[in-house]
């Protein structure tokens, strides 16, 4: 769907390009607009723990359709009534967090789908672009997306994670190092390995199930090696630190060039 460039982040992940991204948590547009102009492949709209109402995630969706950059949003829970409103909104997917269990993974499912295959309620607006695409032909599109991503970020989730790569529907997993870290009783202890060796085996029967992986998440060239499709370098609040940050530091030693002069 050209609305929200699915098929060019697909596109890219097929080529075996690693595509990359950056979380939205503010809520002015011209955050994501931004991120799409600067050649970001993707956005990860956070409305799970970002102040966002639906008229702010449409706006940031919206944002990125003259771009190449896809907008995917991380709801707030795996709630038909949430998730539905924003599927209307026609993103090129939905993360949908703490997955914990088939079963669980199977309504997140059915909730992004129509009937018969699913439980989507059918209220269409910028989907078919307001009319313009005929009805059949839209819900033929919308069995293929948005992207139904499931977030593995619980013990649980990784004892279930057989059960769960094999349920139908799921175009991608998920990995929230952070959240797993605290089911482990070892809450933002990144380095620790026996945190390390479970994030790899998710990675290993992720891939072997041959489902495309992702996660927002540091750092870069240990997320590659492990053989993740894409992932989310920063936020535009970790953006903007950085970047200010670095000026600082810059003005800081210009100035102090100049008075050792």
């Amino acid at each position: 769907m050209s609305l929200n460039n699915l098929e060019k982040f697909t596109a890219k992940i097929r080529s075996g390009r690693f595509c990359l991204g950056t979380v939205i948590t503010l809520s002015d547009p011209v955050v994501s607009e931004l991120a799409g102009d600067r050649g970001m492949d993707f956005t990860w709209i956070d409305a799970e723990h970002a102040p966002f109402s639906l008229e702010t995630i449409q706006a940031h969706v919206m944002a990125l359709r003259g771009t190449d950059c896809a907008p995917l949003v991380r709801v707030a829970w795996n709630d038909l009534a949430i998730i539905k409103p924003v599927l209307d909104l026609a993103p090129a997917g939905v993360i949908i967090p703490m997955i914990n269990s088939a079963e669980q993974a199977e309504a997140a499912v059915a909730y992004c789908k129509y009937p018969p295959r699913g439980k989507r309620g059918c209220g269409i607006r910028r989907g078919n672009r307001y009319g313009q695409v005929p009805l059949q032909k839209y819900i033929a599109e919308a069995d293929k997306q948005p992207w139904v991503i499931v977030q593995i970020e619980h013990v649980d989730a990784v004892k279930n994670l057989d059960a769960i790569l094999k349920v139908p529907g799921i175009d991608s997993i998920c990995i929230g190092p952070t959240d797993l870290s605290g089911s482990m009783g070892i809450l933002g202890e990144s380095q620790n390995p026996e945190l390390n060796a479970v994030i790899e085996e998710i990675c290993r029967k992720t891939l072997a199930a041959g489902l495309i992986l992702g996660t927002a998440s540091a750092p870069y060239q240990t997320w590659k090696a492990r053989g993740l499709h894409w992932m989310a370098l920063t936020s535009d609040c970790g953006g903007m630190i950085s970047n200010y940050k670095q000026i600082l530091e810059l003005a800081a030693n210009e100035s102090g060039s100049n008075h050792s002069g």
